[in-house]
């Protein structure tokens, strides 16, 4: 095998793990689950593993995209040391959030990145050399996550609550929940503080409260549209902190944004429509760890690892890389 470059982009529920060679063609994708230091205890074992799995390649440089990176210290030290101890080429770890922004914003100006997928997070710049990175919000889910996959499936949880006290009259909301999950009303609170990992699991109720949204329930169609407005108000503190004016150039990254209507809910309140992202944050750690290895990954090279990541990950030519 020649020269190749590995990517890794992990959030709180899963974590991709990619191979690409000098013409941007993707040899090889793992999945594993992801590596969130406060909901994943064996996370550092399991980063190691990963990594050492792809050792033994002919690597020149690696980009890891990683949570919390750059937001506790100690942590930060940590992925930092597991990722040069693991790996013999030049490493560089960011926050998953950067390389997201990074592969929606190649070659344009100013930008903002939404990322809602497990947790919520901004990250803007004006994209020039030694430009300032801002990030907002990602402050985790005891502050909020607010527009999250958790924060759908926490607020879904708080309706049912409610319902079953008889403090609300949310009941089609409610007893979809209890379909869903197999449960009887009383066992409700046992399933929540019962789980092993509580916040993936509850993230992961996220994607029922989208489709009971398509269906028309109005529980659900009022926790979309609250969470559509949290985003756009990040979206647009970010793109204050750069220090720019009007409409935000902005984009999106992760599972909340499957759902289309979440995507149009955020322009409505922002009043201009995204840039569809060109890669996504796989693709963005790709990209800079390309160009950290002098390839010069030029827009022939980016259409090429686009093309490959969608047959590598079975999306259709018409994904705009929500994952």
């Amino acid at each position: 095998m020649n020269d190749c470059i590995l990517g890794l982009d992990s959030g709180g529920s899963k974590t991709l793990l990619a191979i690409a060679n000098r013409q941007g063609q993707v040899l090889k994708l793992e999945t594993a689950n992801g590596l969130d230091p406060i909901a994943n205890n064996d996370w550092q074992a399991q980063l190691s593993a990963l990594l050492q799995s792809a050792a033994e390649l002919p690597l020149v440089a690696a980009v890891l995209g990683l949570p919390l990176h750059g937001e506790l210290s100690e942590c930060s030290i940590v992925q930092h040391d597991i990722a040069q101890q693991s790996l013999r080429c030049p490493v560089t770890v960011e926050n998953d959030v950067r390389i997201a922004f990074d592969g929606a914003f190649i070659g344009t100006s100013a930008g903002v990145l939404i990322l809602a997928g497990t947790g919520s997070m901004a990250w803007a710049s004006r994209n020039d050399p030694g430009a300032q990175q801002v990030r907002v919000g990602g402050w985790g889910d005891v502050f909020g996550d607010e527009g999250s996959a958790y924060w759908i499936g926490a607020q879904a949880l708080v309706v049912a609550s409610r319902s079953l006290d008889g403090r609300d009259t949310q009941h089609r909301l409610t007893n979809a929940l209890l379909n869903h999950l197999r449960l009887a009303p009383e066992q409700l609170a046992g399933w929540v503080y019962g789980l092993t990992n509580r916040r993936a699991s509850i993230a992961a109720l996220a994607l029922q409260v989208s489709a009971w949204a398509d269906a028309g329930d109005s529980a659900a169609i009022t926790i979309l549209d609250a969470a559509a407005g949290h985003l756009a108000e990040h979206i647009s503190a970010a793109w204050r902190a750069i220090g720019q004016q009007g409409s935000p150039s902005w984009s999106y990254a992760g599972g909340v944004f499957a759902n289309p209507s979440i995507t149009a809910r955020v322009a409505g309140h922002l009043g201009t429509a995204p840039r569809t992202p060109r890669l996504p944050p796989i693709g963005g750690a790709l990209w800079r760890a390309a160009h950290n290895a002098g390839w010069n990954p030029d827009n022939s090279w980016i259409e090429h690892l686009s093309s490959s990541l969608r047959s590598t990950l079975a999306l259709p030519s018409t994904s705009p890389f929500p994952t």
